[in-house]
């Protein structure tokens, strides 16, 4: 069986993306913590369809209003 032990990463993040996501996890009843991982496991799960990369503008930064 594999290794079930998480990885701690430090991350920052400023403070109106942290509420934003705060809020968000709230919603679905999730910590911060646990909204991050599944935001992220979502994002890795999308990225590739078929061993294929699903949009080739998904490196592109995109123009959020959460700085």
């Amino acid at each position: 069986m594999a290794d079930q032990k998480k990885k701690q990463v430090p991350l920052r993040l400023s403070a109106k993306l942290y509420d934003a996501i705060a809020a968000w996890a709230e919603d679905d009843f999730r910590s911060v913590n646990g909204q991050i991982e599944y935001l992220l496991t979502e994002c890795v799960r999308q990225r590739k369809k078929n061993g294929k990369y699903v949009s080739e503008h998904l490196d592109e930064p995109i123009e959020l209003d959460i700085k």
